[in-house]
């Protein structure tokens, strides 16, 4: 791993003009740039307090390595959860921002 912070998503350029194929390949390289696969990565997300929505995103991570950490909001209305999980290449990781940006309501960080 480097001795970077992780790498977030909200840290790619806005390209408006952009499609999302170009944010995408901008992220591999970045990704590619600052971290070494195979590694573990962290995730942070922040989710509705809806159990739903939090299994929905616990099922998107299915390594026997995965960990998670659930923190909730001081109003209760939210809940942060941070994933620990195995990844081989920087594709594992857009494939699982990909798959976690289909929940509804769940902010990627």
């Amino acid at each position: 791993m480097s001795d970077f912070s992780k790498l977030n998503i909200q840290d790619m350029p806005d390209n408006e003009g952009s499609n999302q194929t170009d944010f995408y390949d901008n992220f591999r390289v970045k990704l590619n740039t600052v971290e070494q696969f195979p590694s573990m990565y962290t995730f942070k997300f922040i989710v509705k307090a809806d159990a739903e929505k939090l299994d929905e995103v616990k099922s998107i991570f299915i390594h026997p390595s995965t960990k998670f950490a659930e923190k909730e909001s001081s109003g209760g209305k939210y809940k942060s959860i941070t994933v620990e999980t195995f990844v081989n290449t920087a594709e594992d990781v857009i494939d699982h921002y990909k798959s976690v940006s289909k929940i509804e309501s769940v902010i990627m960080l």
